[in-house]
């Protein structure tokens, strides 16, 4: 499923003939973030580093925001549509078009089944994530020590585990904060969809569990359900608003300061941990294994071999590439 990480500076230049595999792929991995979003504790965004499309996807966003924000500017003022193209060519639509077609069908497909799966076996199933993410904490440390793909690897410094560290301390903090009760009116729902695709375009947060703590979960899965328009509407404008902040602000990040970005990335992976632990109370705290146990440790450690296997099949290929490529030139 994972393929090797598309650089932003490649992601915003002419982008290779998609094959109807490749498509058919992203579809799937578009179909994974989605599905994360609707479990509370699991981020898109980890999915996304998981899978490979990570830094593609938020860059080709960040050049759609500003193609979208010169179109409107520039055409108001008359200054013509040339750079509006220029930022729009710069997305690498044959990757991100079968993304998103993936996404928006499992959030209409998945919400009502892991609904069900996670009131059925909440242990099982947080489990099963906390098997994966932890497993994915390698994607985002092993990116961390590398400028380039095939470049040496330059190990941390204290001074950057101490500041992963610090941000696992945060999000681990912000994740076991009791849930709370909010009306889903308009004024609160436009901050809510901010957040929660803040939550999705940063890896280990859940905007799904961060909806869950403003008490705003069940009702924003009904409204998908229900196909409530009015709901979904005024939570769209909070997720654009969140996109054209977020967004632009990792990609400067991630281009400008790559390494200690993905450090504190890893950090609130790591982080996120705590929300994922399988045994939970009512509220959401976290208590000693109980009944079920065999159950979740089980779905952890498939969670943990499918990552590691997807890992292994990477490593391979690129070694493999790594081989023939000079023999080529």
């Amino acid at each position: 499923m994972t393929t090797p990480e598309i650089s932003p500076v490649e992601a915003g230049a002419p982008q290779p003939r998609r094959t109807p595999l490749l498509v058919g792929l992203d579809v799937v991995r578009g179909a994974m973030i989605g599905t994360a979003e609707t479990v509370p504790g699991v981020s898109g965004g980890t999915v996304a580093l998981m899978t490979g499309v990570y830094e593609t996807l938020l860059t080709s966003a960040g050049h759609l925001i500003a193609g979208i924000r010169h179109a409107v500017t520039d055409g108001l003022r008359g200054r013509g549509l040339a750079e509006a193209k220029t930022q729009l060519g710069r997305v690498a639509w044959g990757i991100v078009l079968p993304i998103g077609v993936g996404m928006v069908v499992a959030l209409l497909t998945m919400a009502h089944v892991m609904e069900g799966l996670l009131e059925d076996h909440p242990e099982t199933m947080r489990g099963l994530f906390l098997g994966l993410v932890l497993a994915s904490l390698a994607v985002p440390f092993r990116h961390s020590r590398r400028a380039e793909p095939r470049s040496p690897a330059v190990p941390w410094t204290m001074r950057e585990w101490l500041l992963a560290a610090v941000a696992a301390v945060a999000v681990g903090i912000v994740v076991s904060l009791p849930a709370g009760n909010l009306s889903p009116e308009w004024y609160v729902l436009i901050p809510a969809g901010a957040l929660a695709v803040s939550a999705l375009v940063l890896p280990g947060l859940s905007g799904s569990f961060l909806l869950l703590t403003l008490g705003l979960y069940e009702p924003t899965i009904a409204a998908l359900n229900d196909r409530d328009l009015g709901y979904l509407a005024m939570f769209a404008i909070g997720l654009a608003i969140g996109l054209v902040t977020i967004v632009k602000l990792l990609q400067w990040l991630l281009e400008h300061r790559r390494r200690v970005t993905l450090v504190v990335l890893t950090g609130i992976m790591a982080g996120s941990l705590v929300a994922l632990w399988p045994w939970q109370d009512a509220d959401g705290m976290r208590i000693a294994p109980t009944e079920p146990i065999v159950a979740p440790l089980l779905a952890a450690l498939a969670g943990a071999a499918v990552v590691i296997a997807i890992l292994v099949a990477e490593h391979r290929m690129l070694a493999r590439r790594a081989a023939v490529e000079p023999v080529e030139g």
